[in-house]
């Protein structure tokens, strides 16, 4: 085959397979259930609300801190031996495949906030290996991380109050970009989807070196 039938061929493929990007997801692009009837009809320009949380070493974390970053979000509580191991396990993954890249940091919000205290919290994280310059595990309100979970992440069916009784369990994993834009979502108990999510984050470092 000459070198020009090689270029042409390439040629053809790139403009049928133009460069890949993530989908930004606004709240009308979710499942109906996972979101709450106050945002269900926005179909663009969603962001992750404000948050004030606070972490393993007993800091207060905010938006300011994942400011400009890609992030991975989570929702987890250190007592839970189903998904939540391999779920912790999964985000040790892609912590060490981002090891090197400031740009991108996890974010871990406790369910069960009242029983995981900061010290809880800080043995969890020191047994599974938590970098506390990449990933927060955080603790906090318990309504304001369930409002959240459903306002914000969609990442749980949206029933509840976020009070006493009200109880949250999720395998999803939040791909949020530097715009505060979900991305992607992804099963944290499977090894092919965790794959999947450390290529997605790749695609969208290229992404903003493009711009």
């Amino acid at each position: 085959m000459s070198v020009f039938s090689v270029i042409m061929i390439f040629a053809i493929y790139s403009i049928l397979n133009p460069d890949k990007r993530l989908p930004i997801y606004s709240p009308a692009d979710v499942n109906p259930r996972l979101v709450d009837d106050e945002v269900r009809h926005i179909r663009r320009g969603h962001k992750i609300s404000n948050f004030s949380l606070i972490n393993q070493n007993g800091k207060i974390i905010t938006q300011k801190d994942y400011e400009d970053k890609i992030y991975v979000a989570d929702f987890f509580f250190t007592r839970c031996q189903t998904i939540c191991p391999i779920m912790t396990n999964n985000m040790v993954k892609i912590q060490e495949a981002f090891n090197d890249d400031d740009n991108i940091m996890l974010l871990s919000h406790s369910v069960t906030p009242v029983m995981d205290s900061i010290p809880v919290l800080k043995s969890y994280a020191d047994m599974k290996g938590v970098d506390d310059k990449k990933w927060n595990i955080t603790t906090g309100d318990k309504s304001h991380i369930y409002e959240l979970a459903r306002k914000s992440y969609f990442a749980v069916v949206d029933e509840g109050d976020g009070g006493l009784q009200d109880f949250i369990h999720t395998e999803n994993f939040v791909l949020v970009d530097k715009k505060r834009q979900i991305r992607g979502y992804y099963d944290g108990t499977d090894a092919k989807d965790i794959d999947r999510l450390i290529d997605d984050i790749k695609l969208l470092q290229q992404e903003y070196l493009k711009k």
